[in-house]
């Protein structure tokens, strides 16, 4: 299965050392070979950088980790593909605008007969790829369009939170349905069911998350950010840990709000 990665945090901070052992499961020390893509996101607008390629190989996540690009909001996807042919267009995570905001998502896990339930269709937004999980951003974008559409600004984040706690109830009857969905303004991560190793079960946790707060004095010493100052809040989430921390697994059907670094909500 694909694998997922996302960050949130108060200040813009880089992802090196998260993204280094995340890119490494992307054909190194794991099987995902089939792509990889990274949204930086650049308040209400995104950075987008993804090829159809390992990305244990990849000059772009050199380049990646020598320009230390900074952000809020980061949101990651190296693929094993299941669905659709290797190609660019199929390659996560996806990106569209809504609202003035780019809206971006990457999924893990297999939905499968997504095309054929009308209340998961669409009208404006359409797949580029052939992939279910465009199909499921697609529809996911429908049903925040009116509360965008008819919004002076950012909608509320609880009415935002609803509306995707009830996508991903429905898509969890699919299949496994690990999520990262963010739109400039906040980051939302679906924690389903996905293939564990080395049992090869698909069960929970399908993902974890890690909440890093620290100080930062003169001297640098936080593994895997680089921090400018402050009281830094970060909140990492990925499919499987990426160091030796104390990473929590997300329940079954638990969906995590988070903003500036902090946990809004974690209902299940």
């Amino acid at each position: 299965m694909c694998e997922l990665f996302g960050l949130s945090s108060n200040l813009p901070v880089t992802a090196n050392f998260s993204l280094e052992a995340f890119a490494r499961h992307g054909g190194d020390t794991g099987p995902h070979r089939d792509g990889w893509g990274i949204a930086y996101f650049e308040d209400t607008d995104a950075r987008l950088m993804k090829e159809a390629e390992p990305a244990a190989d990849s000059e772009w996540v050199d380049f990646i980790e020598r320009h230390h690009l900074r952000s809020r909001i980061v949101l990651s996807h190296i693929r094993k593909a299941t669905r659709g042919r290797i190609s660019f267009a199929n390659t996560q995570p996806f990106i569209r605008e809504l609202g003035g905001h780019m809206h971006v998502f990457a999924h893990n896990g297999d939905l499968d007969g997504i095309e054929k339930i009308e209340a998961l269709s669409y009208h404006h937004y359409r797949p580029v790829g052939e992939t279910d999980s465009e199909h499921a951003f697609c529809a996911l974008l429908e049903r925040l369009s009116e509360l965008w559409l008819n919004t002076a600004g950012v909608p509320l984040l609880s009415h935002r939170l609803q509306l995707v706690q009830q996508f991903a109830s429905e898509i969890s009857s699919l299949g496994p349905a690990n999520f990262l969905y963010a739109d400039g303004d906040a980051l939302f991560a679906h924690g389903n069911r996905r293939t564990q190793s080395p049992s090869g079960e698909i069960k929970p946790p399908g993902l974890f998350w890690l909440s890093r707060q620290c100080r930062v004095e003169p001297v640098i010493d936080v593994p895997g950010l680089h921090l400018d100052g402050h009281d830094q809040h970060v909140v990492l989430v990925a499919s499987v840990p990426l160091s030796q921390e104390g990473w929590v697994p997300l329940d079954e059907g638990e969906v995590l709000c988070l903003r500036n670094g902090e946990v809004f909500s974690s209902p299940a």
